[in-house]
């Protein structure tokens, strides 16, 4: 049960530039085509080491918590980092998260997500500031495994 309860966020702070030499999965990014205000944007991420506070029952229990600082990437090269918290809500790893991502730049997207162990967790997008000010959607976090994952956005701003 201590793997990564989460996403992003699954959480966490740089894992080591070896990490980045040895191979972020290469993303893209794609901004708004067809100038209808939806655009889809992609992020390798690193995440930083796991950071679990047992408040609860011992072991892992309703009330615990996770904070994380993930690095961003694209192309290989890094945009941005996202910060949040998981409340864990049961002893089988089932987490509330938010965390906020910033841009360099840009600006943030605000997010909330349910975590779960499974690699792959459904994000919603709750808002944002700077470009992203009127920003709303939703994403997809996958974990690699390998202290490693990929944000897929998928932006309105309309």
């Amino acid at each position: 049960m201590h793997k990564r309860l989460r996403m992003a966020a699954a959480g966490t702070a740089l894992v080591g530039s070896a990490v980045l030499v040895q191979g972020s999965v290469a993303s893209a990014s794609s901004g708004d085509p067809a100038g209808d205000g939806q655009s889809t944007v992609m992020f390798d991420v690193v995440f930083s080491p796991f950071n679990y506070t047992d408040l609860g029952e011992p072991g892992p229990s309703a009330a615990d918590l996770i904070v994380f600082h993930d690095t961003l990437l694209q192309d290989g090269r890094e945009v941005g980092h996202e910060v949040g918290s998981c409340v864990v809500v049961d002893a089988d790893g089932l987490a509330s998260c938010t965390a906020v991502l910033t841009v360099d730049g840009q600006g943030t997207i605000a997010y909330a997500l349910e975590n779960a162990p499974p690699p792959r967790k459904v994000l919603a997008i709750t808002g944002g500031s700077g470009d992203y000010r009127t920003a709303r959607g939703d994403g997809v976090l996958v974990e690699h495994g390998d202290g490693t994952g990929t944000l897929t956005l998928r932006i309105d701003t309309r």
